[in-house]
């Protein structure tokens, strides 16, 4: 017998269009895209990206009869992920279609997030093999191919082909400089020895990854199984047990005179990899973008529905405050994100690579505890969305590393100073009056001070962008709040003056 009848319960978020996003939908409004968003927002999708991390990837160094294998097991919903992803062309860099692409990896990342993982150093790759034009020429029609062809299989047999990365070491981490591995030359290339501390997506067709030439730092590309089909000596040694992300394998490795190809010039091996982590740098701001959307989306739909003290959450003052907030900070990152993939600046990614992945965490803790103590429980998908959210800042260089590119880059590129200035000058007073605090700061930055500059950069060209491509409420908002400093410390510190209404509306989800 029924103790109670269960009430004032939040129904289940699904059924919804993810693409309907107006701070996206300002850049991007497709068929495609809302096809891709209504497939996100769908129950039977955002199940298998729970199942995904439920049945995280298992490592099987060896088969019963003692052979060595070096493969790993996937949940079936993982590949069906990857499939949807390589179907609508997430992974593909295609010249002229990167703000459409991005739309789509945004809208897609809120299912899930760690398959976007190889999606993004897929996409990634390409950039960094047309340093080598045969290269490219051979691999990269399968890097762009709509066809998801999981198995290790000799790569250019392949309908399709998804890349990895692996650079770091366990002595040097972000300093890849201080990289071991060797490369020694050989007839038909190069083979390579050392251990990888980090290698993204472990099976993988294809890795970029840096060694010592005998002329220096070198890129090159690994395949994980040589063209007469026996596997590369390319060994797995344990699968890491991360904080999230927990879909995505993530892999030490051994090479132990893997074979490999030469991308550009030895001692070059820096300046080639680059190329792909500017791309990759570019899906982190997509990817923690696309985590605050996805709580403020959950936080505003519990609202909508809970109540408590007499009347809706979402009609309470103070919760409109923290609504109203959230959704700023969202519309800023989606707004920046989107800019950065039509422009692609220098300067601009990397000041914002180091901002908006900053304040993804604070602001999944945020969206969480609008749900209460509902939300710190599993099955809300809170405690998977924070989880999620450090690794976008940690990914392709932390905060410090971030911020001290921006140093160097404006030291070594001073254009990308001009073209930074040029796109946030005479937007709005507001935005002079902050850029005028900076004042010189731009041109000598001692590197105890790189975060609070950068910090200060990434605000106005949020704010300059706002009142270019945002709503006016929102732009309003942002700037008197970010860079007016008519606000607190935490979320939900908005001057009364704010317009809750207009912002709010926006954030809450059409079912």
């Amino acid at each position: 017998m029924a103790t109670h009848e269960v009430t004032n319960q939040v129904p289940l978020l699904s059924g919804h269009d993810v693409a309907d996003d107006p701070a996206l939908l300002s850049w991007v409004d497709d068929a495609e895209l809302h096809a891709l968003g209504r497939l996100a927002g769908s129950h039977e999708w955002q199940e298998r990206g729970r199942l995904a991390n439920a049945y995280p990837p298992v490592l099987h160094t060896h088969d019963r009869f003692g052979n060595r294998i070096d493969e790993v097991e996937f949940h079936p919903a993982w590949h069906e992920l990857m499939d949807v992803a390589v179907s609508h062309g997430l992974h593909a860099y295609v010249d002229g279609g990167h703000l459409e692409r991005a739309a789509k990896f945004y809208v897609w990342s809120q299912v899930e997030a760690g398959h976007g993982c190889p999606i993004s150093m897929t996409y990634a790759s390409v950039p960094a093999l047309r340093v080598a034009p045969d290269l490219a020429e051979s691999y990269e029609p399968l890097l762009t191919a709509r066809n998801y062809d999981f198995g290790l299989r000799a790569p250019l047999s392949k309908q399709g082909l998804i890349a990895g990365m692996s650079m770091t070491e366990k002595q040097g981490g972000s300093d890849v400089r201080a990289n071991t591995t060797v490369a020694k030359p050989v007839a038909d290339g190069y083979v390579l020895t050392g251990h990888k501390w980090f290698t993204s997506a472990p099976m993988s067709d294809v890795f970029l990854t840096l060694a010592q030439a005998p002329g220096g730092l070198t890129c090159f590309l690994v395949p994980r199984v040589l063209p007469d089909g026996t596997r590369n000596r390319f060994f797995l040694q344990r699968l890491k047990d991360k904080l999230g992300n927990k879909s995505n394998a993530s892999a030490e490795i051994e090479y132990d005179e893997a074979f490999a190809h030469r991308v550009g010039d030895e001692g070059r091996g820096v300046r080639t990899i680059i190329e792909m982590v500017n791309m990759t740098r570019l899906d982190c701001v997509l990817g923690s973008a696309a985590g605050m959307r996805a709580g403020l989306r959950q936080a505003a739909h519990h609202a909508a529905h809970r109540k408590a003290f007499g009347g809706y959450l979402i009609d309470q003052p103070a919760m409109r405050n923290v609504l109203a907030d959230l959704a700023i900070e969202s519309e800023a990152a989606t707004t920046t994100a989107m800019w950065l993939a039509q422009h692609r600046p220098r300067l601009g990614l990397a000041v914002t690579k180091y901002w908006v992945c900053k304040r993804g965490p604070v602001h999944a803790a945020e969206a969480l505890e609008c749900l209460g103590g509902n939300g710190y429980i599993e099955d809300s998908g809170m405690p998977r969305l924070f989880r999620e959210s450090p690794l976008m800042s940690i990914w392709e260089g932390s905060g410090n590393v971030a911020a001290l590119d921006v140093l160097r880059a404006m030291k070594k590129e001073p254009d990308s100073v001009q073209e930074f200035l040029a796109a946030v000058t005479g937007v709005d007073q507001r935005v002079d009056r902050a850029l005028n605090e900076l004042g010189t700061a731009l041109s000598d930055v001692d590197e105890s001070q790189a975060r609070r500059v950068v910090e200060k950069m990434a605000l106005i060209l949020q704010g300059a962008l706002l009142v270019k491509h945002g709503h006016p409420a929102v732009a309003d908002a942002f700037l008197g709040s970010r860079l007016g400093g008519d606000w607190g410390v935490a979320f939900g510190t908005l001057p009364k003056s704010t317009d809750f209404a207009s912002i709010i509306d926006r954030a809450v989800p059409k079912v």
